[in-house]
């Protein structure tokens, strides 16, 4: 299927946009009007976008049934702060709720049953049971289509940085597999981004990395190696030497799987290579080219 999106609905590429691109991280954002109410309220069109300067930036979308401006939206623009939370596994359920379109004098904080702690800088206040707030000053709102569905990206200047003890480790920096993340997915979906749902990836070696590419035709071209699989391999800086190689053929289980042919050394090579044995998995693959 092929779509343009010059002639498909809004609803439509919400769907797949929203789907498509995730999972996404949740801005759980914080502000006040002009008169003091308070305003909570999730957004997942949201990230990181500069470090020097600090800034946040999300996006609320205009109401698909009105065009109508989300409160939130409307207490920047009056009083240019915002406090961003971020939202775990624990609370996910609490913060579902703040997501209702409620009167602009309903606090949201009450609905969610959230407790309100005073920020330092900003009057928006911080949710008391968020693992890290930030407070921020917004720079700029940039309008990106004004009509339903259409969004205001919202620049936000950290101000000060909230952590709580419990997500860092002796060395003082949060800990991933403590900070308990839920991501938003499409529909009713989100993902919860802890314990085995967490993995990790070697960066690249830079121009050192041998590349997919500098991997002999006969390895690039497996049935049986996934394409990461060979990405791992690629990272390696260098092709097994002869001696690693005959070293290779001297391990039990390579010396095993040599006597039941290619396809049982490719299986034991992908093994090797998902945990972790690359260079090893790398020098037994050589030896299917005797």
């Amino acid at each position: 299927m092929t779509l343009d999106a010059a002639t498909t609905d809004a609803r439509t590429l919400y769907r797949i946009m929203s789907t498509a691109v995730a999972p996404r991280p949740i801005c759980f954002a914080s502000t006040v009007d002009a008169e003091g109410l308070v305003n909570l309220s999730p957004y997942s069109f949201f990230n990181v976008v500069s470090v020097a300067p600090p800034i946040l930036a999300f996006a609320p979308l205009y109401r698909g049934t009105d065009g109508s401006a989300k409160d939130t939206l409307n207490n920047i623009r009056a009083t240019g702060e915002v406090t961003i939370n971020v939202v775990e596994y624990g609370i996910v359920e609490q913060m579902s709720l703040t997501s209702v379109t409620y009167p602009p004098d309903v606090n949201e904080f009450e609905k969610g049953a959230f407790t309100e702690r005073a920020s330092e800088l900003v009057k928006p206040p911080r949710v008391g049971e968020a693992a890290v707030s930030f407070e921020c000053t917004v720079d700029q709102v940039v309008e990106l289509g004004q009509e339903a569905m259409g969004g205001s990206l919202v620049l936000a200047r950290i101000r000060r940085v909230h952590l709580a003890d419990r997500i860092l480790n002796s060395e003082g920096k949060i800990d991933g597999q403590l900070l308990d993340l839920v991501g938003r997915m499409g529909g009713n979906a989100y993902v919860h981004a802890a314990g085995s749902a967490l993995f990790e990836v070697p960066k690249p070696t830079q121009a050192t990395c041998i590349g997919v590419d500098g991997l002999p035709d006969y390895v690039r071209n497996s049935s049986v190696l996934t394409g990461n699989n060979l990405g791992r391999l690629g990272n390696l800086q260098a092709l097994p030497s002869a001696a690693e190689v005959a070293k290779a053929r001297s391990d039990e289980r390579v010396q095993y799987a040599l006597l039941q042919g290619t396809d049982t050394v490719e299986l034991l090579a992908k093994e090797l290579i998902e945990a972790g044995e690359t260079q090893l998995g790398l020098a037994t693959l050589l030896l299917t080219e005797d």
